[in-house]
């Protein structure tokens, strides 16, 4: 009803508005000032052009000195990760050439042909150089991009089975995650959203008659041993879902009712990661701002300090907790990652 009514105050609000228009015209008939652009108009005009133009230029670079983050770029934690920040590079490199052209044509032919009192402009029906020209060179270079996109992309997706990666379901749920790690075998047991049973602490549905499944480890944080190529089967029990994974350049949606994948090799450690010097200087960038906000910070009870930390995260708006669908990853050595996972309770034992 409150919806409703708010529609109705908002259509009478633009009905009034429109009214106040149409009298506003009514009331400028006889007006002796004339609405023709006159020399003086469109040389202020023109100068307002070159103006606007120094200022898109001004607060582009201004921009990238204060706020761009081009030196992240290189912080990828995955194999294929230089892989995918070349090809962003590129794209950028190429669309701040393109609009620092286009740009500056724009406004400086708005100002060098601005109207003047006697001077017809030039009427050119067509120019099929100019033409081929703006028409052959984007062409190049799209297909340039999208076929070294497709080739990145494949190599990518094109997961050797030789290699033997390391299994593991990523499970998404509004508005959690939970990672199922294959066992010893590496083969996950077959699972249904019908067979969850929170009783019996089966909360992915794992098929309890099919062996594969009674190995498997269910966990909350993600480990993963650097060096060894992971692959990642995904589902999603509600809504569609997003694993994000924005150090190892990874993200692939979780659709309900069918499983998706996506691989990679994680190259760097955590404790690695943290020692990088860009790291470092972004975590003590927050941990400055948490300390201006400390009050706020507290009293929701989180931690005052931060520290790095991979995240797996929600690149969908999968509702009113979306921006709290996360989890931590910790890529360690294979000895400290195997004295982990011998921690962790099978799916059998579990039960």
């Amino acid at each position: 009803m409150t919806a409703f009514l708010t529609t109705i105050i908002v259509l009478f609000i633009a009905v009034a508005i429109w009214q106040m228009v149409k009298i506003f015209d009514l009331a400028q008939v006889g007006n002796t000032n004339s609405q023709v652009a006159n020399d003086k108009d469109n040389t202020i005009n023109g100068y307002l052009m070159i103006g606007f133009l120094i200022f898109i230029y001004v607060i582009t670079i201004v921009c990238f000195v204060k706020w761009g983050d081009l030196p992240l770029m290189s912080n990828s934690a995955s194999a294929h990760g230089p892989q995918i920040d070349n090809l962003m590079i590129i794209s950028m490199v190429i669309i701040f050439i393109v609009q620092t052209i286009t740009q500056f044509l724009l406004h400086y032919f708005a100002y060098k042909y601005k109207g003047e009192k006697g001077r017809k402009a030039l009427f050119y029906a067509d120019n099929n150089t100019l033409e081929a020209i703006w028409t052959i060179i984007p062409v190049i270079v799209l297909a340039g991009l999208i076929i070294y996109g497709l080739f990145t992309w494949t190599s990518i997706m094109n997961i050797d089975e030789d290699e033997d990666p390391l299994v593991i379901e990523l499970y998404a749920q509004q508005f959690s995650w939970t990672a199922r790690y294959a066992g010893d075998d590496n083969v996950l047991g077959m699972a249904n959203v019908r067979l969850i049973d929170i009783d019996k602490a089966n909360v992915l549905g794992i098929d309890e008659s099919d062996p594969n499944g009674h190995d498997d480890v269910i966990v909350k944080e993600l480990h993963l041993p650097v060096g060894r190529p992971v692959l990642f089967k995904m589902r999603s029990q509600d809504v569609l879902h997003s694993a994000y994974m924005p150090h190892f350049r990874a993200q692939m949606n979780c659709v309900p009712g069918m499983i998706t994948q996506f691989g990679f090799t994680p190259t760097i450690t955590t404790e690695e990661m943290r020692q990088n010097p860009d790291i470092i200087d972004k975590v003590a960038h927050i941990n400055e701002i948490r300390v201006e906000n400390s009050e706020a910070v507290e009293a929701r009870g989180q931690d005052l300090r931060y520290e790095f930390d991979y995240l797996l995260l929600c690149n969908k708006i999968c509702g009113k907790s979306h921006y709290n669908m996360q989890m931590k990853i910790i890529v360690e050595t294979q000895e400290e990652y195997d004295a982990w996972m011998k921690e962790q309770k099978t799916f059998k034992e579990s039960l």
